[in-house]
């Protein structure tokens, strides 16, 4: 069932507000609190079903506050277990949140601790990469609310640390990233410890043939919240798609950055060493950029994070892993720097900018090898992308090119043919081309008249060895040898032969 035509026009008018829904008064304080007044239009559809009960599918353009949408109504519905009891039984798991990566988990984390600063509820979230002693002490003292990345979540179960028999509302935000990762095993694995009466919530910017399958395998009679088209890229957003060489993209980053007068911008790249070399390279051309990706720590990441929201850091060159969940309040710009392998990655990497109705700039940098990829976002976007030419202000030396088999091949020819017409002067063996000690000079070989004077055997001589072999074949022959006598066989002399 669909609740909303992601075709039909958005109505015109103003934004609902927070209160004019029916959330406990300590629940809009603490929204207020954190400066939000009107709804975004999937806060403003899905948190009325969320009250409600019901199961839901909820797809909206990321940076649009899907956070906000499960998380408000979610803590009204558990308001009626808040106590005041210190025993960790008056507070089990009752709500879990799954998501894929753990900046997101800790992203989510802080949104669930901000609108329950209000109330008794508890939260606590879970995620790899760090010690596990410390989570485990947390939750042996009772949540209401956990937050997690499933194989970390598996570890707790395993250990008996985390129990799940009273989980009454499980959320699924990012499903897709879940998926592509290869978290569906363990998706299935942790949903088999839930309590089969539960209410599920599934949210993505994105909506997948399997994720449909997967809703329809746990969610029960769902409504589908859709807001915008999905896979949409925000209205908000700039996007321009450029030509260049794979040598010329770091120049290319460096001019637009000064032509934009841009102060911060992520640079995605497709793999965790690329981003580790290009990081280094930007730093050496004075510009302030720290590297996010899957081989460094759980607190290098949240360092890295950390100083680039300060605004202590330039760029962030990150891979993936930073493209689902990172909100970056008032980002200007997002560079791919390569072009995503998956086409839907791409409409989550820009959607790190232009959050939350703000303008933002995404840029592409395409090579020649990159058609393919490019068309797959145009299918996915469902927008004619142009190719726009850059043109380089600061042109540099282009590398010699280096000449290729066929001409290296004859120049080894070329040459060794001229040192067999010429000889070698210096009376070193072909192939010696290391130079000659100092002050040494060439000199050829002294000349023997008898040793170069050229074999002559006399006339009517007979060799040595062939009259040798003629008188032990007469002395062996017997005078008269019939036929129809066999030559004795030869017997060694260790065997009574004489020798």
């Amino acid at each position: 069932m669909t609740l909303s035509d992601p075709g039909e026009p958005a109505p015109v008018g103003p934004a609902p507000r927070f209160d004019t829904l029916p959330l406990d008064p300590k629940l809009l304080r603490a929204v207020a609190d954190s400066g939000y007044t009107a709804m975004t239009p999937i806060q403003a559809k899905a948190i009325p079903i969320v009250l409600a009960g019901r199961d839901i599918m909820g797809a909206a353009q990321t940076g649009t506050g899907k956070t906000a949408a499960f998380t408000i109504p979610l803590l009204q519905r558990m308001l009626r277990h808040e106590n005041t009891s210190m025993s960790p039984a008056r507070h089990p798991v009752r709500a879990l949140v799954l998501t894929p990566t753990r900046e997101l988990a800790d992203q989510v984390a802080a949104s669930v601790k901000n609108y329950a600063s209000q109330t008794r509820l508890r939260s606590a979230v879970v995620f790899g990469g760090i010690d596990i002693k410390p989570q485990i002490e947390e939750l042996r003292k009772g949540v209401e609310v956990l937050i997690a990345t499933p194989g970390r979540l598996l570890d707790h179960i395993e250990g008996k640390t985390a129990i799940l028999n009273q989980v009454e509302y499980v959320v699924l935000d990012e499903a897709d990233r879940m998926l592509d990762i290869g978290f569906l095993p363990d998706l299935q694995r942790i949903l088999s410890f839930l309590p089969k009466q539960r209410q599920t919530l599934l949210f993505s910017a994105t909506f997948s043939p399997e994720i449909k399958r997967l809703a329809s395998s746990y969610l029960q009679d769902p409504l589908t919240v859709e807001v915008a088209r999905p896979n949409a890229t925000a209205s908000t957003v700039e996007q321009h798609f450029y030509r260049v060489e794979d040598d010329d993209k770091r120049r290319a980053v460096r001019q637009l950055l000064r032509q934009r007068d841009l102060a911060q911008a992520i640079v995605f790249v497709n793999s965790k060493l690329g981003a580790a070399r290009l990081a280094r390279s930007f730093d050496r051309d004075g510009l302030k950029t720290q590297a996010l990706h899957g081989d460094k720590s759980q607190d290098e990441r949240l360092k890295a994070l950390a100083a680039f929201k300060a605004g202590e850091v330039d760029l962030l060159v990150a891979t993936d892993v930073a493209a689902r969940g990172l909100d970056i309040a008032d980002l200007p710009a997002v560079f791919n720097f390569d072009v995503p392998f998956n086409a839907e990655d791409y409409v989550h990497r820009i959607g790190r900018t232009g959050r939350a109705g703000a303008s933002g700039l995404a840029i592409t940098l395409v090579t020649r090898s990159d058609t393919r990829l490019v068309a797959d976002i145009e299918k996915l976007i469902r927008n004619p992308i142009e190719l726009e030419p850059l043109d380089l202000d600061d042109e540099r030396p282009r590398r010699r090119r280096a000449p290729d088999d066929d001409e290296r091949r004859g120049d080894r020819e070329d040459r060794a043919g001229r040192e067999v017409r010429q000889g070698r002067a210096d009376g070193r063996p072909r192939g010696d081309a290391g130079p000659l000690p100092a002050g040494r000079a060439a000199r050829s070989a002294p000349a023997d008249p008898i040793f170069d004077r050229p074999y002559e055997a006399a006339a009517e001589a007979t060799p040595a060895w062939e009259q040798a072999a003629k008188e032990r074949a007469t002395a062996a022959a017997p005078a008269v040898r019939s036929p129809n006598i066999r030559a004795r066989k030869k017997v060694a002399a260790l065997l009574g032969g004489k020798s």
